[in-house]
């Protein structure tokens, strides 16, 4: 059977969005995961550019990469943008710190707002991102991408703006994404980590209310 050929009325997804509270998920460990995130779209009225893609990858291999794994000892820690639903999200793995990372994801919109590129810096920026927009796929991954393509009306139109908007990125498309990421994260952002119950506690002893408690194992 074919996919209809006339055009459908999209459906509207009316489901209730969780409440901004912050959680801590305990378990047994010795090691966290801490997550921070906030609505881009919803929360700073962002538009969206796809040099957005390169400040993402960017501030990953950079700052995020510097202050929670280098300094922070955590086993990883990086940043995804979510560009259909505008989710922007901080997460460590394997994180011996919570408050001090939490503070490291603070200090991006500033880092991004000071930032000057050029040159060869820059240009590999652009082409590392250009290398996952435009990565290689097997036939059974581009039958999957078209289909997600269709599904959330993406066109080859808007794929091709966002590559020149890749391809255009400058110091100034950096700047202006600090300023969003400030103005979202300020306005409301949930944190969420998987913790230790000791730990856990410790930080409502230093900020108290700061997060609900739940025990997961």
């Amino acid at each position: 059977a074919a996919l209809p050929a006339a055009a459908l009325p999209r459906a509207q997804w009316d489901a209730p969005l969780l409440p901004r509270a912050n959680e801590a998920l305990t378990v047994p460990t010795q090691v966290n995961y801490v997550g921070q995130g906030a609505n881009l779209y919803a929360d700073a009225g962002y538009s969206l550019s796809g040099a957005a893609y390169v400040v993402e990858k960017y501030l990953g291999t950079t700052w995020l990469w510097d202050k929670v794994r280098v300094v922070g000892g955590a086993y990883g820690g990086f940043c995804s943008f979510d560009s259909h639903s505008g989710n922007f999200t901080y997460l460590s793995y394997r994180d011996p710190n919570l408050l001090d990372t939490l503070e490291a994801y603070s200090g991006s919109p500033a880092y991004l707002k000071g930032l000057t590129l050029e040159g060869d810096e820059l240009t590999k920026a652009i082409i590392g991102t250009i290398g996952d927009v435009d990565a290689y796929q097997l036939p059974d991954a581009k039958g999957y991408a078209a289909m997600s393509r269709y599904l959330l009306g993406v066109s080859d139109e808007e794929r091709q703006a966002r590559r020149d908007q890749i391809l255009g990125a400058s110091t100034k498309d950096f700047r202006e994404f600090g300023e969003v990421l400030g103005a979202a994260f300020e306005k409301g952002s949930r944190v969420v980590a998987v913790t230790s119950a000791e730990k856990a506690a410790k930080v409502l002893e230093e900020k108290p209310g700061f997060w609900d408690i739940k025990k997961v194992l």
